[in-house]
């Protein structure tokens, strides 16, 4: 019997080139790669008509797809990190020059459900005392998931460009509003590297945004796939970790993971379940506190490993 071809579609990493260009394979099945522009519309298109047997997927729009009944399961790889205290960015109009003055504002975000924004108002909440709810969340844009209904202290503007929104004062402060060239918009937390460095620190969660999925029919058709799928992406980002550490000339992307290693660590992407337990269990709670999800979850409920 041939090995079952899965129609993939992950993004363009240092450490996912080995899968992608035939280095790193399985024995038992075959990755059928689609390019990948954008890993936005990946998730899109997951979640909207499930196009993909696997493919990487943001975390908190997989919860959102699984509380409504998306048939599909998150693998602990997880491709992408970050942390957020440098997200969060304000008008100088505003007045705004500490986390305690959002109460009451108008705070953009591209989506409600979105990862950054999830984690980000997370730490808002609970490391600095942010009553979320007193918050008005500003949308530049739609939800991945369609059916989800968001808070009602959630509302949509008709422009798609977060500092444009700042400069206007149509919001106060934006998560993920990207770089900006003008004075008058300025970071939340001056030494946003210092803040996370304290943050990792004191809680001990390295925040995770995406990871893998894979259709629930192959996963009851093939049990063994899990293991797999972790076993490969492990043996593809061993060389390139090796390359991170050597002193090779570096891109802006191994740039990032190496700040990011000097908070969490020799290994920037640590994937499996128990070496990120706590930023799982948090995130989750972090979910279904902020209403991305209806029904509560634990971590074990939403991965197979």
């Amino acid at each position: 019997m041939a090995n079952p071809v899965m129609r993939t579609a992950i993004g363009n990493y240092g450490y996912t080139k080995d899968l992608k260009n035939g280095t790193t394979t399985s024995s038992r099945f075959e990755m059928d790669h689609v390019i990948v522009d954008s890993i936005l519309t990946v998730f899109r298109s997951m979640v909207r008509e499930m196009n993909y047997d696997v493919a990487e997927m943001a975390l908190s729009t997989y919860l959102c797809a699984r509380d409504h009944g998306k048939a599909m399961t998150a693998i602990p790889i997880f491709l992408v990190r970050s942390f957020y205290h440098g997200s969060i960015t304000c008008s100088v109009r505003s007045g705004i020059t500490k986390p305690g003055d959002l109460a009451g504002r108008k705070i953009g975000t591209r989506a409600y459900t979105v990862t950054p924004s999830v984690w980000a108002r997370g730490i808002l909440q609970t490391a600095y005392g942010l009553d979320l709810d007193s918050v008005t969340w500003v949308l530049s844009g739609d939800e991945h998931v369609a059916e989800y209904v968001p808070p009602a202290n959630v509302v949509s503007s008709p422009n798609d460009d977060l500092n444009a929104m700042l400069l206007s004062g149509e919001i106060d402060a934006a998560i993920g509003a990207g770089p900006s060239d003008s004075p008058h918009i300025v970071p939340l937390f001056p030494d946003a590297v210092g803040s996370d460095t304290d943050w990792f620190k004191q809680t001990g969660i390295y925040p995770i945004s995406h990871m893998i999925v894979v259709k629930d029919e192959h996963l009851k058709s093939n049990p063994w796939l899990p293991g797999e799928l972790i076993s490969m992406f492990q043996a593809a980002k061993k060389p390139y970790l090796e390359q991170l550490h050597s002193g090779a000339p570096q891109s802006p992307a191994d740039q990032t993971l190496m700040s990011l290693s000097s908070i969490v660590g020799d290994d920037p992407l640590p994937y499996g379940i128990e070496s990120s337990r706590k930023a799982l269990d948090t995130f989750m709670q972090f979910n279904y506190d902020q209403k991305v999800i209806q029904k509560q979850v634990t971590t074990d409920e939403v991965f197979a490993w």
